[in-house]
């Protein structure tokens, strides 16, 4: 159960939220654990601190005495109150030990007192409720927040209206998903057409149900329910608390979640104290060194009995001094005695040390100039003073590709259009280009400005209608994506004659050479990284339905009417264009009659309000609708990489790290990237396409190289194949079977030199981290520069392997570089 959570299990959607009716949400109450009740709707205030001034003291100490040597100290001065076997006063002990504890209770908490600090600040940030200026922590589920320009957003809210035209809002999810490009969002159209005076914002009566709150930071279903209608909602409609309002000048919000029920809270978790790797090993050496020191103070006090038994023997004239005690006595009393004395082979200078040395090593990483970037004045932070201890034993480094090797900003550089490819073929008369467009070919602009061919004419009518970009008019046009890859489109269409223009709820407006044309959105059918495609349905001004859609060429050519001349050139130039390290696109379209469009948009309109299965059933509508596609051709766009990672990698070469790069490209283009990084080198031995067999013999999975041992090094390329066998493997058998077989491939996988896995979606990332920390038992570093890297970072589970492994081998380690690192596990 993620923290936050409640731990008693509700409907899915009886979440109901009433606007301006606090009275209704105060009476609600969920019961918990031993018959106690809380608040069903939670107020705004967050508490991100771990102690106050009561729990401190017995927590932290709670937390400190999970080390094993607190504990041996403690049992030392124990020892140390009984007089007869005392060598030193207790007291003595007792002071090296408490300035062992205050040094670390201080540094526990300087870092509460800065969460206190941040805690407070956001609970007192300003904010409009019902139009008067209150506190972040007085808003309550179902208030109406007015926010301005450049105003982080307090709640989880569903967007009610804004500024902008058809109310449409900006905002920046970089406190969210690292992301900072700008998202849209969109109020409903009853809500932009109704709401348009404050009188009738505090007269709003509108009752959302959706489902409970919870962590899934993109995905939101619920209906608005309003003067006898009810409208569906969506993601599209809700501004996360975190977002920063940016290019509108205000928007209202209705507040759904709020405080800990927000999807940003919930992903937060608890904080926990980490333990070490080395912390871990020395509580180990604690306890055997204490057994240790326990045998032989044992075998000493038992050689002292028998030692004082033969002494009074002997000297029987002594005996006046031994009337009390006897040698079982003086074997018992030497026994704790001698672990008194014993006790320094576990010195508390070297912990108290230890705590210095942690200390100072923070500082210095904060200090270094070599980690200072310049460009930004940002200087190298470490939040924990054991992170010298993890860095030093990262085995394995599992790093994205896109944003983090390379720059993530994208530039047009070729296209293929029924069956040319055009490109880079720059000559005296070429013209001046935007940045985001490093695109040089006259023969394409000649062929765009004659308008006589109509392939040529769709392609680029596609790349002007299907996208989400949002355009600002000043003294020029000024696009606002959300993806750098459709920025850099909608550059190269504008420049070849067809521009965007502008963009309503349901129209687009563009400029086809010259000609101002307004297309009348049907339907826009989002991208999502399982769908790898994004589709816009609209109708023409001559009234013709079409269909427009981009995406990985992968799901686009298999859903294509034919497959002709042109789409064969077509494959060619995607592979020529990924050898060259380009991000490929196809393009496709087709047009959909008066009868076909309005049986599909009747089920739409049904789908889009349902509230269980509503993500289900119409991914089904996009399906069937993005069939019987007509090839229009291929773009393809480059992405830089950052400075100085060659470099940075041919210096890690000599920390012996492994490093996979996890990407979602082709596997063509992430080779190239790994030649042009150094990751791969030419006299590494490029393995693929070895068939690994899968064999079912008494109920037990067995994986067989053909011809040779797992362990030399064969790659698997065709996973998909490979977890189909492993599924029916675990059908007939048991779990241990499955084991059996991620342990083959983990093996397979650590034992090469460099691995790029391609085609992966971010449960797959995650996916690869958990089977290196599941069977190699090593210290990770995931790094990544969005919410589709989340995954990995946290290391979730999943349950899919990535379709195609690349695995290098060479003599030498094979390293990767990394811009940030997000996380050390």
């Amino acid at each position: 159960m993620r923290a936050g959570e409640y731990p008693l299990a509700f409907p899915a959607f009886t979440w109901e939220v009433r606007a301006n009716d606090r009275n209704y949400h105060k009476q609600f109450k969920k019961r918990f654990a031993f018959c106690l009740t809380k608040q069903k709707y939670a107020g705004n205030a967050i508490k991100t601190a771990k102690y106050n001034i009561f729990t401190f003291l017995p927590l932290n100490l709670y937390e400190q005495f999970h080390r094993m040597a607190n504990i041996y100290f403690v049992f030392v001065i124990l020892l140390q109150t009984a007089p007869e076997i005392a060598t030193l006063p207790w007291y003595t002990l007792l002071f090296p030990l408490s300035c062992l504890l205050i040094i670390r209770g201080l540094r526990d908490l300087v870092d509460d007192i800065g969460r206190h600090q941040s805690d407070r600040n956001i609970n007192s940030r300003p904010c409009e409720i019902l139009f008067r200026w209150q506190k972040w922590r007085d808003i309550c589920v179902g208030d109406i927040v007015r926010l301005h320009k450049e105003s982080f957003v307090p709640a989880d809210m569903l967007l009610l209206c804004s500024s902008e035209p058809s109310s449409l809002c900006y905002v920046e999810t970089v406190d969210i998903d690292g992301e900072t490009n700008l998202k849209f969002r969109q109020a409903l159209l009853v809500t932009h057409q109704e709401l348009v005076r404050e009188e009738s914002m505090a007269a709003f009566d509108g009752e959302v149900t959706c489902e409970e709150p919870n962590s899934r930071m993109h995905s939101f279903t619920g209906t608005l329910a309003w003067r006898g209608e009810t409208y569906p909602l969506d993601s599209e409609r809700i501004l996360l608390r975190g977002c920063r309002l940016r290019n509108t000048d205000v928007c209202y919000g209705l507040v759904i979640y709020a405080g800990f029920d927000s999807k940003i809270m919930r992903n937060c978790g608890k904080i926990k104290r980490k333990k070490t790797k080395l912390e871990h090993m020395m509580d180990r050496l604690v306890i055997i060194i204490f057994l240790v020191l326990l045998v032989m103070s044992l075998c000493l006090a038992i050689a002292s009995g028998f030692w004082a038994r033969m002494f009074q023997e002997k000297h029987s004239y002594l005996s006046a001094l031994y009337n009390h005690t006897t040698p079982a006595q003086q074997a018992f009393f030497n026994f704790w005695g001698f672990t008194i004395l014993l006790s320094i082979i576990i010195p508390m200078s070297m912990y108290i040390m230890f705590e210095f040395i942690y200390l100072v090593n923070s500082f210095f990483i904060n200090w270094d100039l070599e980690m200072y970037y310049a460009v930004k004045d940002i200087p190298a932070k470490a939040r924990s003073t054991s992170l010298n201890d993890q860095l030093g034993q990262i085995e394995y480094i599992f790093s994205d590709k896109t944003g983090t090797l390379t720059q993530n900003i994208m530039s047009f550089k070729k296209c293929c259009v029924n069956g040319t490819v055009y490109g880079n073929f720059c000559t005296a008369t070429c013209h001046h280009v935007e940045k985001n467009l490093d695109f040089h070919d006259a023969t394409l602009l000649e062929a765009a400005q004659r308008d006589n061919d109509p392939v040529l004419r769709e392609f680029l009518r596609l790349l002007a209608l299907c996208h989400t970009v949002m355009v600002e008019e000043k003294d020029q046009l000024v696009y606002q994506a959300a993806s750098p890859d459709e920025e850099a489109l909608v550059l190269a269409a504008r420049n070849l004659g067809y521009v965007f223009l502008a963009r309503t709820r349901d129209t687009i407006t563009i400029s086809e050479l010259g000609k101002k044309r307004v297309y009348k959105v049907l339907a826009m059918l989002d991208f999502n990284s399982d769908r790898k495609r994004m589709s816009v349905l609209v109708r023409d001004p001559q009234g013709t339905i079409r269909l427009y859609t981009k995406g990985a060429d992968m799901v686009i050519l298999e859903r294509l009417q034919r497959r002709g001349p042109n789409e064969t050139f077509t494959e060619r130039a995607l592979d020529r264009f990924a050898e060259e390290t380009l991000r490929t696109l196809c393009l496709a379209s087709k047009e959909v009659s008066e009868v076909e469009y309005s049986d599909w948009s009747r089920r739409h309109r049904e789908a889009s309000i349902l509230l269980q299965g509503r993500a289900q059933e119409l991914d089904k509508l996009y399906e069937e609708m993005e069939q019987n596609l007509q090839l229009l051709g291929a773009t393809a766009i480059e992405d830089k990489l950052q400075d100085g990672v060659p470099e940075t990698i041919q210096l890690l070469k000599l920390g012996n790290i492994k490093v996979w790069v996890l990407t979602g490209d082709k596997q063509e283009t992430a080779m190239n990237i790994g030649y042009a990084c150094k990751l791969l080198t030419d006299d590494m031995e490029i393995l693929e396409e070895k068939e690994i067999r899968l064999r079912v013999r008494s109920q037990q999975c067995v994986l067989f190289p053909k011809d040779k041992i797992l362990h030399t090094g064969e790659v698997l390329k065709e996973k998909r194949r490979l977890w189909q066998r492993l599924a029916f493997c675990r059908a007939v058998g048991s779990e241990q079977q499955g084991s059996l077989v991620e342990k083959a491939f983990v093996d397979l996988a650590t034992s090469c030199q460099a691995v790029i896995c391609c085609r992966v979606t971010p449960k797959q990332k995650a996916l690869m981290v958990q089977l290196v920390k599941k069977h190699k038992k090593a210290i990770t570093l995931a790094i990544g520069d969005g919410a589709n890297d989340v995954n990995m970072i946290k290391r979730k589970s999943s349950t899919q392997l990535p379709e195609n492994l690349l695995a290098c081998i060479s003599p030498p380690p094979v390293l990767c570089s990394w811009r940030t690192s997000r996380a050390v596990q």
